[in-house]
């Protein structure tokens, strides 16, 4: 009994001594290590500013006590790599100092853009480099019921713009965005740009999207038809490709103003003239983009067109555009479509700013909204089987994003079904 008893004590006082040495040595924390353009920032004396009004590059280098003539050293290699005339006030900056008494600046990087940093060696052998941080794309979805206009409603949920854009470029030749009805719906998938995990940076693009018009539903589904050429297009889920030969409109977002009108009574001549153009109203120095792919026949002036440009897309279609503030290309030019030609102005007889598209057929002018226009080229046979089997996981996400009353009528159902479990449930236990 008394040697158990003392083998009992001597553990106690081990374990007791064991407390006391933990309790005079705790832990050190774990510094976690921090890594940033590329420098592990934990051996560095780290200083962040900001660019402020008045501020120049040697300025700020004199500030943290580097002085001419090493300035003008730095400044000799520095801008090979940047143009440091052009820091703006706002735009931080990050100064690396050694961890000495005297701290001495190491490195500079000044960030022109969230994504964007230059590093410039400060010390010894001087260098400087642009690079960028790496960014990361975060799928996104939105889906939407049209009151007034595509734009409109994505803005009312806080979307960017850019999405509204891209849609409208996907969809702008399968959809009049122009005569839109209250009740279309959309959904969309896109990506969005991060740095640093958690910093927005920017929209990237649209990957895939349902727009039901007027009760016909339509998808679009991002595919590179042409791996050569890095060509991507959009096709819905048979595999026909949404693009036309020819956009519907030469400028995004528009309003038309005047539609093609052979008895159109125009204010400018007191009487009724023909009027063999659509006018599509947009504040000066909107982009006006060509509508199909061709050559440049005519880019200049006359007093009824103020500045003009007419191109000539193949044998059979031409295409003009009037009362330009600015012309972008020059005769003898080739255009895609979608290529910028100039901006919309008030030149030539005009009340408002806008550009009037004209459009040829066989050398007669026709209202584009009624000719049947060509389509696109078909997906090439052999990338078809490809296509759709790219296709299916993304239909399958848009199908999985619910409009409102589909989430009611849902919930309704799995209620119902829950219900009617439970008195199969509550029939079975009486039974």
């Amino acid at each position: 009994m008394n040697k158990f008893y003392f083998l009992f004590i001597a553990l106690l006082g081990l374990l007791t001594s064991c407390g006391s040495d933990a309790e005079r040595e705790p832990a050190k924390p774990v510094v976690p290590e921090v890594y940033e353009f590329g420098f592990l920032l934990n051996d560095y004396h780290v200083v962040r500013d900001t660019v402020v009004r008045g501020d120049s590059f040697g300025g700020i280098l004199e500030k943290y006590g580097i002085y001419y003539p090493q300035i003008y050293n730095i400044n000799n290699v520095a801008k090979k790599a940047y143009n440091f005339r052009k820091i703006r006030t706002g735009r931080p900056y990050t100064i690396l100092c050694k961890k000495d008494s005297l701290q001495t600046p190491e490195f500079l990087i000044y960030q022109p853009s969230a994504i964007d940093y230059v590093t410039v060696k400060l010390t010894d052998s001087l260098w400087a480099k642009q690079d960028q941080k790496e960014v990361k794309l975060l799928e996104r979805q939105a889906w939407g019921v049209i009151n007034s206009s595509l734009y409109e409603t994505l803005d009312e949920q806080g979307l960017s713009p850019l999405v509204a854009y891209d849609m409208s470029d996907i969809y702008a030749w399968t959809i009049d965005f122009f005569r839109l009805e209250k009740g279309d719906r959309f959904k969309v998938l896109y990506t969005e740009k991060y740095v640093n995990d958690s910093v927005f940076v920017g929209h990237n693009r649209v990957h895939a999207a349902y727009f039901e018009h007027r009760g016909k539903p339509i998808y679009a589904i991002e595919f590179e038809s042409d791996s050569i050429r890095n060509i991507t297009e959009f096709f819905d889920e048979k595999g026909k490709n949404l693009r036309r030969a020819f956009l519907r409109a030469p400028v995004n977002f528009s309003r038309i103003s005047s539609r093609y009108n052979t008895k159109r009574r125009i204010a400018y001549y007191g009487r009724v003239k023909p009027h063999l153009g659509t006018d599509f109203a947009a504040p000066v120095g909107t982009p006006i983009r060509s509508t199909a792919a061709g050559t440049v026949t005519k880019s200049g002036y006359t007093r009824g067109n103020g500045n003009y440009v007419t191109i000539r897309h193949n044998a059979t279609y031409s295409t003009q555009y009037l009362h330009m503030k600015k012309r972008g290309v020059r005769v003898g030019q080739y255009v895609n479509q979608g290529d910028y030609i100039g901006t919309v102005g008030m030149t030539g007889y005009t009340s408002g700013p806008h550009v009037c598209y004209r459009f040829w057929k066989n050398g007669k002018q026709v209202d584009p909204f009624k000719t049947k226009l060509p389509d696109a080229k078909p997906i090439a046979s052999e990338l078809k089987a490809a296509y759709l089997q790219h296709m299916i996981p993304w239909k399958d996400k848009l199908d999985c994003i619910y409009f409102e009353e589909q989430k009611t009528n849902t919930n309704a159902i799995t209620n119902n079904q829950s219900n009617e479990n439970s008195s199969l449930e509550q029939t079975s236990e009486t039974l």
